[in-house]
């Protein structure tokens, strides 16, 4: 199968180019600034609003399919930023979508398209009605609703983690405070954020998975949620990687790192996409392991780039 990934060297694009390439497809991916280190890619320099040139590089590489995960993926940073984020988000995917001309896509949103649910009516299915509640969830939304036009397919995205991830979402940001505490060059205090609010976890190699089980399905046209179906608190997941680190420092709580907005609680149902025969197999414990041990470099993952508009 000959795939192409816009966003090829963001956190998910390095890891889903690799586990495809280890299977035997052919990939093409689109990046912007700094050319990413995927041996084996056809890697082509393309910005989303850039719809002429866009065009032309999905036609010359023919694609069988599309995974499009370029974009802006910062819930904090959409804020200070809904503008960028609309350009990016909204009419960059519209762009990519009109470009495909009849290609099948699987677009990547986000499961802050739900909103605040209460408790009793999670896990999230499907077929709920999406309620964003900031401009990174908004712009997804509008996304949603483009790409289904397309006959697209949307993968609603829970908390995805795992080693190359960037140093501006909580667990990197955690695992790197602890490793510089644990080697002195830190003091034993470790700034955090809200930690009350539960996720749904799901390490990046599970996710990739998910995304290559669609790639081999009848998928046009569906909604699909991706995630572990398990909800964890910031807290919890916190205590564990003080565990792994084996360090034991003072936690505070900085109000710059507190979003305007927190979602209390976000869990996946997954159903649909484990009917086509995909599960999470990776248990958080051994994701926050992997995440640690790439802070002292014991990991050979691809540097990670902005996720921004290719």
């Amino acid at each position: 199968m000959n795939v192409l990934i816009t966003g090829v060297g963001g956190f998910v694009g390095s890891h889903l180019c690799r586990h495809l390439l280890d299977r035997g497809h052919r990939v093409t991916g689109t990046f912007i600034g700094g050319e990413p280190d995927l041996d084996g890619a056809d890697l082509v320099e393309v910005d989303l609003l850039d719809s002429s040139r866009l065009a032309k590089v999905i036609a010359a590489a023919a694609p069988d399919e599309i995974v499009h995960l370029a974009g802006l993926s910062h819930v904090g940073e959409s804020w200070q930023r809904p503008e960028l984020y609309f350009r990016v988000n909204v009419l960059g995917s519209e762009n990519l979508l009109r470009a495909a001309q009849g290609v099948r896509v699987i677009a990547a949103s986000s499961a802050e398209v739900y909103g605040a649910v209460p408790e009793e009516e999670q896990p999230l299915t499907e077929d709920r009605e999406v309620a964003p509640m900031s401009p990174y969830g908004m712009t997804k939304a509008a996304m949603e609703r483009i790409a289904l036009l397309h006959d697209a397919t949307v993968v609603r995205s829970f908390n995805i983690c795992g080693p190359g991830q960037a140093s501006t979402f909580a667990l990197p940001t955690f695992a790197r405070q602890l490793r510089a505490i644990a080697e002195g060059d830190q003091e034993p205090v470790l700034q955090v954020g809200n930690l009350s609010a539960r996720r749904d976890f799901i390490p990046v190699g599970d996710a990739v998975a998910g995304y290559r089980v669609l790639l081999e399905s009848d998928h046009a046209g569906k909604v699909y949620n991706l995630g572990s179906g398990q909800a964890h608190s910031i807290q919890a997941v916190l205590d564990e990687l003080i565990r792994i680190s084996d360090v034991s420092p003072k936690v505070e709580v900085d109000p710059a790192r507190c979003r305007q907005v927190d979602v209390p609680l976000l869990v996946a149902s997954t159903e649909p996409l484990q009917a086509l025969g995909w599960k999470a197999k990776t248990t958080l414990s051994e994701s926050l392991q992997d995440i640690w041990h790439e802070t002292a470099g014991h990991e050979n993952t691809t540097p990670q780039t902005p996720n921004t508009s290719s």
